[in-house]
């Protein structure tokens, strides 16, 4: 018998990627839109876009009938002058998280939510290289070592100071996209301190099969997102010098069941390997593109129950 799963969203399915976006909807919206499509609960969303509030954001869950199953860190991992900057952001994100009403832990979960997300974003020489492996310049060893005890200082401060897992995310237009980089990070990560989550859409932007990818690091998997990728839009705006958000407002990411991702042999595998707890939904666009943002939500939910999730 599967284990129960969730499935939940984020607000960049809303376009909320950029806080200082100033076409991003009110983050009441997103609860409301979040809570009418039928999902069990959302993720917090980039520093800065719902409030640090813990009895605003509580009531406003409540009334919804919404849990917060993860926090997100999505800014320069690779900095060491930005430690600070990462540490404060982790601060601040785990100690509301954790005040909230909490998600129900399923059986088969390694770690209770809600989760730390953490993903490296913010240089423009691998933004306009997202799913490019080929073009996408690597980090030297000390650059890398640095980044991985940004990782480690983030994964250190939200376990021993929160309880709160943290979860690593390749990203794409990131330093951390490609397999050679997920293989690095899985070897140079301290399992005790952090583990993956891993998404279809970003794994297959860079190039990587979702469910062999899924499956051969399933032993440090504790979170996974979902997402598709229209494939007709996926070559035209690889044919282009174009950041990753540039091309999501493209529609290059389209509901689930819609694209090339094949989510009857993911939920196949995840039966198989006993995977229970969340699953957040992303569908990355222009914020100004707010007239499917619903209908879009609903038709992913509703192929994900009508393959099992």
């Amino acid at each position: 018998m599967s284990n129960l799963i969730t499935v939940t969203c984020a607000p960049c399915c809303w376009g909320v990627d950029d806080v200082s976006n100033p076409n991003l909807p009110p983050w009441t919206k997103v609860l409301d839109e979040a809570a009418a499509a039928g999902f069990g609960g959302l993720e917090l969303g980039p520093y800065g876009y719902m409030p640090l509030n813990v009895s605003v954001m509580s009531e406003a869950l409540r009334e919804r009938r919404l849990a917060i199953v993860a926090g997100t860190i999505f800014d320069d991992l690779v900095s060491p002058s930005n430690q600070g900057n990462l540490l404060r952001q982790t601060g601040e994100i785990c100690a509301l998280i954790t005040a909230l009403p909490r998600p129900t832990t399923h059986e088969g979960q390694r770690f209770p939510a809600p989760f730390l997300t953490v993903m490296d974003w913010g240089h423009d020489e691998r933004d306009y290289a997202a799913g490019h492996s080929d073009r996408a310049p690597r980090l030297a060893d000390a650059e890398w070592s640095g980044m991985i005890e940004n990782i480690n200082a983030i994964a250190k401060l939200a376990r021993d100071e929160f309880g709160v897992r943290a979860t690593i995310h390749p990203h794409a237009g990131g330093y951390i996209e490609f397999e050679d980089e997920l293989a690095r990070l899985v070897h140079d990560l301290d399992p005790d301190l952090a583990g993956l989550c891993l998404d279809t859409g970003h794994l297959a932007y860079a190039g990587m099969d979702p469910v062999a990818t899924l499956r051969k690091y399933w032993k440090r998997l504790d979170y996974i997102h979902f997402k598709d990728i229209d494939p007709v839009v996926f070559e035209e705006v690889m044919d282009e010098r174009i950041r990753f958000f540039e091309a999501c407002a493209t529609g290059v990411m389209c509901p689930i069941g819609r694209g090339n991702i094949d989510y009857v042999a993911v939920r196949r595998l995840l039966a198989e390997l006993g995977y229970g707890g969340y699953i957040t939904i992303e569908q990355e666009r222009d914020p100004k593109n707010a007239g499917s943002i619903l209908d879009d939500l609903t038709s992913s939910r509703a192929f994900l129950k009508s393959v099992g999730f």
